[in-house]
């Protein structure tokens, strides 16, 4: 019970130590009557190259961070409680990824916001349950699909603003589901069937009375 405590507490730590991060960034933009905009991805341009690793730090208002902040915590602590042993590669590649699909694909403008990251996490954590087969992922599977399954329509443009960067979307769709793939083999697994039973004999068979 207390290893489960530290291991939930572990998992939420990070996620909430960016989330802090991301609000500092925010009050310091309003407080110092700066604009910060101009640090996320303008696609193509060399002024947007640095927007590939900074773009997710930057929102364009308080209701724009809110609105990312609890799908950003949970999907991250997702990640960093089931998938602990692989989270953080998956997390750096999927906002790195994401950020560099954005800048070659993306419409002219400053593309800014956690979204491509939250939609980066909520595709690898859907396919990368079910590609495992394993109940405890593939449930972690559904309830992304029912908590944000309507989100998909945000990666494609007839269904956007025209303000929304639904090229940030799509981007970390893709990253998602490439991790899931290249991930499958690591990071928690489907137990074999009658494992604990093999075990049981051989430690009978080597341990004779």
């Amino acid at each position: 019970m207390k290893q489960d405590i530290q291991r939930i507490t572990v998992a939420a730590a990070k996620p909430l130590f960016l989330i802090f991060i991301l609000y500092i960034l925010k009050f310091l933009e309003i407080g110092m009557d700066w604009d910060f905009s101009h640090l996320g991805i303008y696609p193509m341009e060399k002024r947007g190259v640095t927007g590939i690793l900074a773009h997710p730090l930057i929102h364009s208002g308080f209701s724009h961070l809110l609105a990312n902040t609890i799908p950003l915590f949970f999907l991250s602590w997702c990640l960093f409680y089931f998938y602990r042993e692989i989270a953080g590669k998956v997390f750096v590649l999927i906002w790195l990824g994401a950020g560099l699909l954005t800048f070659i694909i993306g419409k002219p403008g400053w593309h800014i916001g956690a979204s491509g990251l939250i939609y980066g996490l909520a595709f690898f954590l859907f396919f990368s349950g079910i590609l495992r087969k394993y109940v405890p992922l593939i449930a972690i599977s559904l309830l992304v699909t029912f908590l944000y399954g309507g989100i998909i329509w945000h990666i494609f443009p007839y269904f956007s603003p025209a303000n929304m960067s639904w090229e940030g979307h799509l981007s970390g769709g893709i990253m998602g589901v490439l991790c899931a793939f290249a991930f499958v083999n690591h990071g928690p697994q489907r137990p074999e069937p009658f494992a604990d039973e093999e075990e049981e004999e051989e430690h009978e068979i080597s341990d004779p009375v």
